[in-house]
């Protein structure tokens, strides 16, 4: 029993030591990285949502000023696109319910 797990030990250290003596592979260096792609400008938008032309397009109206469109495509469910910020920057949003709400712990009650 002895001698063989002498010999198991012989040959898992000249299996390690054979293993260490391998050169390294030969490495490449990596191709070189494209340039970036260029900026969008002021009067261009980055990012521009298609309404289709059969799609039926409602307007919410706050103060005279466009804040929401709902879109209502013919074969899809009906999304919103809303204008957060005032600027003209619309985002798309499934359902007008934004998932905030308010906490509402009782500070005090009279018995």
């Amino acid at each position: 029993m002895r001698r063989l797990l002498l010999v198991a030990i012989l040959i898992v250290a000249s299996s390690v030591a054979t293993a260490q003596r391998k050169p390294p592979p030969k490495l490449e260096p990596l191709p070189e990285a494209p340039p970036p792609p260029p900026l969008p400008t002021l009067d261009e938008p980055a990012v521009r949502i298609p309404v289709q032309k059969t799609d039926k397009v409602e307007e919410v109206r706050e103060g005279g000023r466009v804040v929401a469109l709902k879109v209502t495509p013919p074969n899809g469910p009906t999304y919103y696109l809303i204008d957060t910020s005032g600027n003209g920057t619309w985002m798309r949003r499934e359902s007008l319910d934004d998932g905030v709400r308010v906490p509402m712990w009782p500070i005090h009650t009279w018995d």
